[in-house]
């Protein structure tokens, strides 16, 4: 049971690195930093952009305007990470603990 546990850990963990290169392109790609229109950045931030849309749009859709800011992101990360610490209370520690 240990190794479903790690697998789905670090498929939280490669989720929120994701979130996190998405958010940060997206940041350089407004400042001018990155041109969007690099092949490879594209494709990059397009593919991280289709990764994370489904999970923010609703949180988006929640929350009242703020202008230009966009506090989604912080709010999905507590998200994720309180279900990432109740799966391993609530469902991997109690089968651990059986010695499943």
């Amino acid at each position: 049971m240990l190794m479903v546990e790690y697998i789905v850990n670090q498929l939280i963990n490669l989720y929120i690195l994701v979130l996190f290169v998405t958010i940060i392109m997206s940041l350089l790609i407004s400042f001018n930093v990155i041109n969007r229109h690099n092949q490879v950045v594209g494709m990059i931030y397009s593919t991280g952009v289709a990764l994370t849309e489904p999970l923010l749009r609703p949180i988006r859709n929640v929350l009242p305007s703020m202008g230009g800011l966009d506090i989604s992101p912080i709010i999905l990360l507590i998200g994720i990470r309180a279900v990432q610490i109740g799966l391993g209370a609530y469902v991997f520690g109690p089968l651990t603990r059986a010695g499943l």
